[in-house]
């Protein structure tokens, strides 16, 4: 074990504090499980490396973060090394990618029930079930999910700024302070392109002038190995879902005919509706319907958005400033809102407030609530700059 302590230490000298996401005051980090889930490449690991780096005030062997992807599992069980790092006074066990480790739900239940003085930490991919898996953790685990960045953080991290974040409540009713106070502070349409282009995964710092190569390599990681290992989809269908998703990415907003795909793509309705189900969980696309009480997993989305605006960049098939407006609006409203397809207009929140999104000559519509509109730096009446709506978490 000293080897994971080891590695652990060198990835926590490494951990710069400078920029934290806005999660790590939401996380009750008093509970004894804790799971935090999200696409591959938000930034789950910084996070959970940041909270640990606080704790070094405290004895930092009391802590411990391992991949459970690491050799030394391949001789040893999770639950060796709850044991062992108990025994060593150990009281934070972080076990990182834990869809990588078969059975990793009964162990962890184990480990909850058998050492109540270790506090377990987990992450894993948006695609993991809590609640379908082996030992049910659902009565047991506080569930998080991380998204990549708003464009509020994107400006905190990339400009070092100290931002706040607002209310939808807030921002409809005093949009015009807000965007004035913001103002004050930062020019967000200077930055608004660059958020648009390569913002909303963390890593774009460290991968420069290859992030969309880097993104390409997520999205066939999340395909070749996540959906077979997660999903058990047969891998001899992955080239139809890539299929799949570069059709949408071609066309998005996608309004899909589900016969004439599942004809185009060679595989029967059932089957492309369980493919699409699969994209949405996995953090590359997005589903829009036009009501979203009681959806299941076989009815068809009115609308397909790719999941953010850095996935149209990098797939380079449709950067249309119309769909790339949309699908921010979307990305970042959704984490906290529920958004549907209204009749005659773009989007409704929380089956309450209609909103369209546009340029600065978006034509009215009688039954809008509210404009979302781009390139302006603050509003006017019911029109509400776009950038704003990345204020939200």
């Amino acid at each position: 074990m000293e080897s994971l302590f080891e590695l652990y230490f060198k990835l926590l000298k490494t951990t710069n504090m400078s920029f934290q996401r806005s999660m790590m005051d939401k996380i009750q980090w008093n509970h004894r499980l804790i799971g935090i889930t999200g696409a591959r490449g938000v930034g789950k690991t910084t996070l959970l490396l940041q909270y640990l780096r606080k704790r070094l005030d405290k004895d930092r062997n009391s802590s411990l973060c391992v991949s459970l992807d690491h050799i030394w599992f391949s001789k040893n069980t999770l639950l060796d090394l709850a044991d062992q790092f108990s025994k060593s006074g150990g009281k934070v066990l972080v076990l990182d990618e834990v869809h990588k480790y078969a059975n990793w739900s009964r162990e962890i239940k184990n480990i909850y029930d058998f050492y109540p003085e270790l506090q377990i930490v987990f992450t894993g991919s948006s695609l993991l079930e809590i609640l379908n898996s082996a030992a049910d953790l659902s009565r047991r685990a506080v569930l998080y999910s991380l998204r990549g960045l708003s464009f509020r953080e994107f400006l905190n991290y990339d400009q070092g700024c100290d931002l706040p974040i607002y209310s939808l409540d807030t921002i409809l009713n005093q949009y015009q302070e807000i965007a004035d106070e913001i103002v004050s502070k930062v020019k967000p349409l200077q930055y608004w392109n660059d958020y648009l282009n390569h913002g909303y995964y963390p890593f774009y710092k460290e991968f420069g002038e290859l992030y969309h190569q880097q993104i390409l390599a997520v999205v066939n990681l999340i395909l070749e190995v996540e959906l077979p290992l997660l999903r058990k989809v047969d891998v001899a269908y992955i080239p139809k879902i890539k299929q799949l998703l570069a059709i949408i990415a071609d066309l998005v907003p996608f309004t899909p005919n589900i016969s004439k795909l599942s004809e185009k793509i060679g595989i029967n309705r059932a089957t492309l509706l369980t493919y699409l189900h699969f994209l949405e969980e996995s953090g590359l696309i997005y589903g829009l319907h036009q009501n979203n009480e009681g959806i299941s997993l076989l009815q068809k989305p009115e609308k397909i958005y790719l999941n953010n605006p850095n996935l149209a960049f990098a797939l380079g098939t449709n950067v249309d400033i119309g769909n790339i407006r949309e699908t921010f609006f979307l990305n970042q409203v959704s984490v906290n809102h529920k958004l549907n397809l209204p009749h005659n207009s773009d989007f409704q929140i929380d089956k309450n407030w209609i909103i369209e999104v546009g340029g600065k000559n978006k034509k009215s519509n009688p039954t809008c609530d509210y404009y979302a509109i781009d390139q302006i730096e603050t509003g006017i009446h019911n029109k509400i700059p776009l950038w704003l709506f990345g204020f939200l978490y």
